[in-house]
């Protein structure tokens, strides 16, 4: 399944990719704003990565869509976003991603969202997207703002840190369907503007 906007196609990982996200997830300022990406970072690691990402795309019943963020311009990963955990009993999902420092500033993530999040709430139906953000990282708290997230709370100590072994609390949001519906086009118009300025 593919995913496409202006600038980029969300699609499923190809193992000749393990160069773009060794780059992007092997930069330390990427990682030590992840739980779960080690450092160093090497090509193993995104090899490994790539071939759980295609297992989880070829099960029938899918917990999770890993979507890799291609640079239309460039035919260059520079990140990924990511539905997770889906509940199809309670109707949920969580949300992640993570970009190329190169990337950043851009709107890639938040342009990257919206067809995502229409994916999770229109085709599958979901009525709630969670997500969480590190209490420092202010560039992920802002975008889950400008995405329409509601704050619903602060977990202490909520995770270690893979790359550098540190603990960290983390801000909890959520985003409930109709909250999407509403903001939707704020959202769209915002990236727009970043169109504009990085085209």
């Amino acid at each position: 399944m593919i995913l496409e906007t202006k600038r980029l196609i969300l699609r499923p990982p190809r193992k000749s990719d393990w160069k773009d996200v060794k780059e992007g997830a092997g930069d330390i300022k990427v990682s030590r704003m992840t739980a779960l990406i080690p450092h160093p970072y090497k090509k193993k690691d995104a090899l490994l990565f790539i071939k759980d990402v295609n297992k989880s795309w070829r099960k029938k019943e899918k917990t999770s869509y890993v979507f890799f963020i291609e640079l239309k311009k460039e035919k260059k990963v520079v990140g990924v976003t990511e539905l997770l955990k889906i509940n199809k009993q309670n109707k949920k999902a969580q949300t992640g991603s993570w970009i190329n420092r190169k990337y950043w500033r851009k709107g890639y993530i938040i342009e990257a969202k919206i067809p995502v999040l229409d994916f999770a709430f229109n085709k599958l139906k979901l009525r709630k997207i969670e997500t969480g953000a590190r209490v420092e990282n202010k560039a992920s708290n802002e975008m889950q703002k400008k995405l329409g997230f509601k704050l619903e709370g602060k977990r202490r100590k909520a995770l270690i840190c893979k790359a550098t072994g540190k603990i960290h609390d983390e801000y909890i949001y959520g985003l409930l369907k109709e909250e999407w519906r509403k903001n939707r086009g704020k959202v769209i118009k915002s990236v727009a503007n970043k169109i504009k300025q990085w085209p």
